[in-house]
């Protein structure tokens, strides 16, 4: 007997699998929670990294006010700092996260 290729599935089919095996309430929750999560980081880096970096550098007390002029562009390589450092705290929050879910999931697999 000759076998058969695996069938190939469509993104669609991928999703609705995904969808079964973790459950579309543990996907709106972790939602939910993610877009809470970046709030907050985003309002600790606006609200207070960035005025106490920005004090550390300049006299305006602003990471975001620091700019780059060429000619009559501007270039507000502040604000990216500001960006890549709510990135930077986003994705050790999400590291630190998986590292715990995983731990979990660990001990409940020896104690079975």
């Amino acid at each position: 007997m000759s076998e058969q290729p695996p069938v190939k599935k469509t993104l669609i089919q991928e999703f609705m699998d995904f969808l079964q095996k973790f459950g579309i309430i543990g996907l709106a929750i972790a939602f939910v929670i993610g877009a809470a999560a970046s709030k907050l980081v985003t309002a600790l880096v606006s609200d207070i990294i960035t005025p106490l970096v920005g004090l550390a550098l300049q006299e305006t007390g602003d990471l975001k006010t620091l700019v780059f002029p060429v000619g009559k562009s501007t270039f507000l390589y502040g604000d990216l700092i500001a960006n890549i450092i709510d990135f930077l705290i986003i994705a050790f929050i999400v590291f630190i996260l998986y590292k715990q879910l995983t731990r979990f999931k660990l001990v409940e697999e020896k104690t079975k």
